[in-house]
């Protein structure tokens, strides 16, 4: 069996066994690193009985798990035999997982303790490693909404994990709150790879909700906390005591933009600092924000991981290099962006949203920024809707629609001002917590005479990730 990633796994067993690897909130049990070992042999004997013997090695097996105990179980289990696991999201409906699996040549998958067949054997549409080096295949809609996977290797894995944990201080004896679904590739960078390459423990929370989250940080005294703005957001409208996150020196922000007043207000109500962090499936982490001034700000996401090298080019696009980035090791993501004078890295927008208004080029980046820069405006999205090509714009926010208006008006020329402002509570989420900008494309599209709604709550998918 090739398998670095797993005989990481074993030296860190080795290392010490009797150290906690998994702790389930909702339970409370703990898992030793033997313990979980072990359990994830059991699941391996299982899964070949369940397959009737089948040859896995090299195959890829779908696993559909939340978080806890048995994710790990099924991923160490699966990489054992010398199969190649890919996390499918087990908050999507069944068909959508079915879908995914289908889309990458899983032939079976392991869903709700039992194994499923899937009926594909083929080699599956998948970006990245050679079959033969592949450690997992990750599994991302990116914004084209249809699965598609990214197939990664070892070394690749083993490279996003270990720059994480240089940038971000991350050790042997901290223990990560994993609120962030383990098999997407921020949950993979922050949470999996810490625990099996360096043995970072894993608390998985017992429930989303920003009770749940204060009473499993108290009782167990998580010191990193990997989150996306959502999460952070609910916790500061929350009543939940300000000493409840007290165990922490790391609170972590990615996934979508985080407004810089939900960062400065999380410091003040909780005394830590809210650090942004940047990065894309196709290259893990990118960079980040290593003393949280820029978050606070809302200037930058950070400078660039150790490790990571990025060249720019015209346009404000850019090539990310390092070992992590899969395929050859360069990629140039879809947002533009540029460095300030500091080395940090500032968004600007992604390449594929310059638009004509009018028959004048806009950059649909810009309308957003000088939303987002409007004190109270958490969030923002412009786009051309309906069939005559509105320029149109959905903010979440209190303020109301006049009031967004007549803050443009010194910010933009009147022309880049949207026609039609949807003033909205929050934005739709999709599973991975990230703005719905499909559902905010149809929002903004239906025929509508009102130019301001207050919620979502009748439309509105879930708010962050389970």
């Amino acid at each position: 069996m090739n398998n670095p990633l797993f005989r990481l796994w074993k030296a860190t067993v080795r290392r010490d066994p009797a150290a906690v690897a998994v702790v389930e909130a909702s339970s409370g049990r703990k898992w030793t690193r033997a313990a979980l070992d072990s359990a994830a042999a059991d699941w391996a004997t299982a899964f070949g009985r369940m397959s009737g013997g089948s040859p896995v090695d090299g195959r890829r097996v779908a696993m559909s798990v939340p978080n806890g105990a048995e994710w790990f179980q099924a991923f160490l289990g699966l990489m054992s035999m010398g199969a190649v696991p890919a996390p499918v999201d087990p908050s999507e409906p069944q068909e959508a997982q079915v879908a995914a699996a289908l889309s990458i040549g899983a032939p079976w998958m392991w869903r709700s303790g039992a194994l499923w067949p899937v009926g594909s054997s083929g080699p599956g549409r998948s970006a990245g490693a050679s079959r033969r080096e592949e450690c997992m295949v990750k599994l991302t809609s990116g914004s084209s909404g249809h699965p598609r996977g990214l197939a990664a290797t070892h070394a690749q894995m083993e490279a996003d994990g270990r720059q994480i944990c240089r940038s971000m201080a991350i050790g042997p004896d901290d223990a990560n709150l994993a609120v962030v679904p383990l098999g997407y590739s921020y949950g993979l960078g922050n949470l999996v790879v810490p625990l099996i390459v360096q043995g970072s423990r894993v608390i998985c929370l017992s429930s989303a909700l920003p009770q749940a989250i204060a009473a499993d940080a108290r009782r167990l005294c998580p010191t990193v906390f990997p989150a996306v703005p959502p999460i952070l957001r609910a916790l500061i409208e929350s009543d939940v005591p300000p000493r409840s996150f007290a165990s922490l020196r790391l609170v972590i922000s990615a996934g979508s933009p985080l407004a810089p007043e939900v960062a400065r207000a999380f410091a003040a109500r909780f005394g830590v600092r809210i650090h942004g962090f940047y990065g894309t499936s196709e290259t893990g982490g990118i960079a980040f924000d290593a003393s949280g001034d820029a978050t606070m700000a809302g200037s930058s996401v950070g400078t660039p991981l150790a490790g990571v090298r990025i060249a720019f080019r015209s346009g404000g696009r850019f090539i990310v290099s390092s070992p992590a980035v899969l395929g050859k090791g360069r990629f140039s993501p879809s947002d533009r962006a540029m460095l300030n004078r500091l080395g940090e890295v500032v968004l600007k927008g992604r390449t594929d949203r310059v638009v004509k208004v009018g028959g004048r080029r806009l950059d649909l980046a810009e309308i957003e920024t000088a939303l987002r820069s409007i004190p109270g405006i958490r969030e923002a999205f412009a786009h051309l809707a309906g069939a005559g090509e509105t320029l149109s714009a959905a903010v979440a926010t209190d303020l109301t629609a006049a009031e967004i208006r007549r803050r443009l008006a010194p910010r933009l020329a009147k022309w880049k001002i949207p026609s039609r402002i949807l003033a909205l509570r929050e934005f739709p989420r999709t599973p991975r917590g990230k703005a719905d900008t499909r559902r905010l494309r149809q929002i903004l599209s239906a025929p509508r005479t009102a130019t301001s709604i207050s919620t979502l709550s009748a439309e509105r998918q879930m708010s962050a990730p389970r």
